[in-house]
């Protein structure tokens, strides 16, 4: 079968917009040719693919800055990208668009111990932040589960949080300032190197939304000083809801561990196949998490466990030392990784007032029943941010469709009992359509109004947070006509 020429007209476009990147920029920080686009056809939503016209990938805050203003004199989209694992979809490309990644934009530009900040390229791996201060006694809280390999710019875009975000907050906690390159090149500086800046709040709107408003290249993050100990505990129930209740119970009672965490039996028993943690055999598991001094510890968890044992544990054990500790903690973060390997899989992302945890468990059950799919529950139980993996066939027709509502399903609960849709993973393409059942019109149409401001072309990032059918009746013209 011959397959059809391509058109020239976008051949043409394309050979301009490249010529003028490289232009601006060193070579090698062009990517045009199709067998190498291929690599940023998608993220970590591998569902959904697309090959970009072209990436850049620069190496500093000008470079971004001269790739940007090319883009917007060409009305040409951009998508930001930092590492690629966004789970929503947040950096799939377009077809027309420009992705600029800061993979090479790792640097640590500044460190201040005295004052407890550091700043950082955007490029730089979350755990790698910590990396570099430890050797002081510090380290960087938010720990996504995918902190060894998700970037700086992708965590202050999604707001990305972390087993340990229920003490130490999530990213929006632990930022101090950015730089940020607006569309049409312009380099903003918001905030810095302390603790609240005067006048409106840009930086807390910037934090979270998702690449919509500008290329974040550089970042002030808050460190802080390393805990005298920390010890996890482990508990395993035979259900998934009574596991809930505990966890609401430690919460009602005002104790605050440094980390709860949940996993029901597939999960459990995929990760202890991967990280040989000795987890106890059962339906629900609870990792819970105290810091502080030796005698703190002990009566945290004395109270924690008094809770606890009301709702008669099958096992209740404390982690004997830092080895033990260590793999009790590989095991939850290796949580994605270990389930990828037995099974195709959707990782939502919803959040729900933890009182309302035992009742949605059993409504996710119910509705796993339903849809004929299998579910494995992980997630960050103490702040209720549900990570639910929908098991599904990615080969077998229908599946995928089948899939998809079920997870449409399960974030209209989670906003029904009174959360959100999402916690820290972002609404990307995933969730866009979903908005209108948290926000009223008018909602969206004062979010979408920020926008205007700050990309009045409606350039960044595309198709991307709200409903498509509005997003792209504020395309530039420019845009929809290239």
């Amino acid at each position: 079968m011959e397959m059809p020429s391509p058109d020239p007209t976008i051949l043409a476009r394309k050979s301009r917009v490249v010529a003028r990147l490289q232009g601006v920029l060193p070579s090698a920080a062009v990517i045009h040719h199709e067998a190498e686009t291929r690599a940023y056809e998608c993220d970590a939503l591998s569902a959904y693919r697309c090959p970009p016209l072209a990436v850049v990938l620069p190496s500093s805050t000008k470079e971004v800055s001269d790739a940007l203003r090319v883009c917007h004199e060409e009305g040409v989209p951009v998508v930001p990208r930092g590492s690629g694992t966004s789970l929503a979809g947040g950096a799939l490309p377009t077809a027309d668009c420009v992705i600029v990644g800061v993979a090479r934009m790792t640097e640590v530009l500044e460190t201040d111990f005295a004052n407890r900040t550091i700043r950082v390229q955007s490029g730089r791996t979350n755990l790698s932040v910590t990396a570099a201060v430890e050797g002081e006694d510090f380290f960087y809280a938010p720990d996504p589960s995918s902190q060894l390999a998700c970037a700086i710019a992708g965590n202050v875009a999604m707001n990305s949080g972390g087993a340990h975000c229920l003490k130490y907050g999530v990213t929006t906690n632990n930022l101090l300032g950015v730089t940020m390159v607006q569309m049409d090149g312009t380099v903003v500086e918001l905030g810095g190197a302390h603790l609240d800046a005067s006048g409106y709040d840009f930086l807390g709107l910037i934090c979270g939304s998702e690449g919509q408003l500008g290329v974040v290249t550089e970042a002030t993050l808050r460190i802080l000083r390393k805990p005298e100990g920390a010890r996890p505990v482990l508990m395993g129930y035979d259900s998934n809801e009574v596991a809930g209740q505990v966890v609401s119970d430690i919460i009602k009672a005002g104790v605050l561990p440094v980390a709860i965490e949940f996993m029901d039996r597939p999960c459990i028993e995929a990760c202890e196949a991967f990280a040989k943690a000795d987890y106890p055999i059962c339906e629900a598991l609870l990792i819970i998490e105290v810091e502080g001094s030796p005698e703190e510890i002990d009566v945290q968890l004395g109270l924690i466990k008094q809770i606890a044992a009301k709702h008669n544990p099958i096992e209740m054990r404390e982690a004997a030392d830092a080895d033990e500790a260590g793999r009790i903690w590989l095991g939850r973060k290796s949580a994605f990784g270990a389930m990828g390997q037995i099974n195709d899989y959707m990782c939502l992302d919803g959040t729900i007032p933890v009182s309302t945890l035992p009742l949605v468990l059993r409504r996710i059950g119910e509705m796993s029943e339903h849809y004929g799919l299998n579910v494995a529950n992980v997630f960050h139980a103490g702040d209720g941010n549900m990570h639910p993996l929908i098991l599904f066939n990615a080969n077998k027709p229908g599946d995928l469709e089948k899939c998809e509502q079920f997870g449409a399903d399960i974030l209209k609960l989670c906003v029904d009992v009174g959360g959100c849709l999402t916690g820290e993973h972002g609404v990307g393409i995933e969730k866009r359509d979903l908005m209108q059942h948290q926000y009223s019109d008018e909602d969206i149409t004062a979010q979408m109004a920020v926008k205007d401001v700050f990309d009045p072309q409606w350039l960044l990032n595309p198709a991307k947070v709200f409903p498509l059918s509005a997003s792209e009746t504020r395309r530039s013209p420019v845009a929809a006509a290239a």
